[in-house]
């Protein structure tokens, strides 16, 4: 069976990841084939709208498919991973920027890969066993797929924590920082699929809308603001070790887990973003660290550390405590001739 389910349903266009096993992680091939379908319905005027979801209890998409990425750049083939974010970046613009409705159902696991889908669709529907994150600064990347400007336009500067800690999003604390729209009770989501597929108006699913469990961020909100209000990491860091709270303390041991590189980028990325609703700005920000990420970045040693040898032990190429600015400099400069464009393929 395809790795990615296409197909219309009166008038309503589906795609359903389909890769259970693999937590629906999401390959090139499935982001071409999700792009061919955007592409196919955008002028087709039989089809209303659009609904993505996926196969299996456990996730949504728990991000892309890193182990391939991860041969093919210890294998020398950088051309493909740096095409491999460029196109799946261009596809990600194209759902966040599509005409019609699009509605995704996010059960279990959305990270990454899976952000670059289901949180770019206009109407965001989670459950009970929603976990929302960015967590690519522990493997040696920023958060991408244009998910820096959902951190960049979270609350306050829940944002910048969510971005450097990778901290999980249960269903109300994912609405709240504005990756979801809708609470929906799981057992309640086949219901309103028939009614989506049989009307394709996605009014039904706000109508479905109820009160999610309560969640953690706005009770954390003035710690949150107070330490990652920081202009660096640094600052950040000092505000911690400051202060002897719970929250404080947690946040700290999430810091040192990290790649410093990566968390110092994704502050600076952030900080460029904030108020903006510029996905490809967003996009071509994020491309600039990805397309460097093998060779000037921890992308590897990171990798290494948690999917090949699982040792948890990466050997980041900086402390946390150094000046790096001039490092982040460079994993942000322009590409020039090598920018990620937008032209129609």
């Amino acid at each position: 069976m395809a790795e990615v389910n296409i197909r219309v349903e009166g008038a309503v266009g589906r795609i359903t990841i389909n890769r259970p096993d693999a937590l629906n992680a999401i390959s090139y091939d499935m982001c071409m084939e999700i792009e061919k379908a955007l592409d196919m319905w955008r002028d087709d005027n039989s089809v209303e709208m659009l609904l993505i979801d996926a196969a299996g209890p456990r996730a949504f998409s728990a991000g892309g498919d890193i182990s391939v990425i991860y041969d093919a750049a210890k294998n020398g083939k950088m051309d493909y991973v740096q095409t491999y974010w460029r196109d799946e970046y261009q596809m990600n613009a194209k759902l966040y920027e599509y005409p019609k409705p699009t509605v995704s159902f996010m059960q279990g696991f959305t990270m990454g890969g899976g952000v670059g889908v289901g949180c770019h669709c206009s109407h965001r529907i989670v459950g009970e066993s929603s976990k929302i994150a960015m967590p690519e600064c522990g493997i040696g990347l920023v958060p991408d797929v244009g998910g820096s400007m959902l951190l960049a336009n979270a609350p306050g500067h829940c944002g910048e924590y969510m971005g450097t800690t990778g901290t999980r999003m249960g269903p109300s604390d994912a609405i709240f920082a504005g990756f979801a729209d809708h609470y929906v009770p799981e057992d309640d989501w086949p219901a309103l699929m028939a009614v989506l597929l049989e009307t394709a108006d996605p009014v039904h699913a706000e109508n479905a809308s109820v009160t999610p469990p309560k969640g953690n961020l706005p009770d954390n909100r003035d710690e949150i603001d107070q330490h990652f209000g920081g202009k660096s990491l640094q600052e950040i860091l000092a505000s911690l070790e400051g202060s002897q709270t719970e929250f404080a303390t947690n946040a700290r041991k999430l810091l040192l887990r990290s790649a410093p590189l990566s968390m110092a980028c994704t502050l600076e990325i952030i900080q460029e973003l904030r108020g903006t609703d510029d996905i490809r700005k967003a996009l071509e920000l994020e491309y600039r660290f990805t397309y460097r990420s093998m060779q000037d970045g921890d992308f590897i040693e990171g990798i290494r550390a948690a999917i090949i040898d699982k040792d948890r032990n990466p050997n980041w190429q900086h402390s946390i405590h150094d000046d790096i600015a001039d490092a982040v400099k460079n994993m942000l400069a322009p590409l020039g001739p090598d920018t990620l464009t937008f032209e129609e393929r």
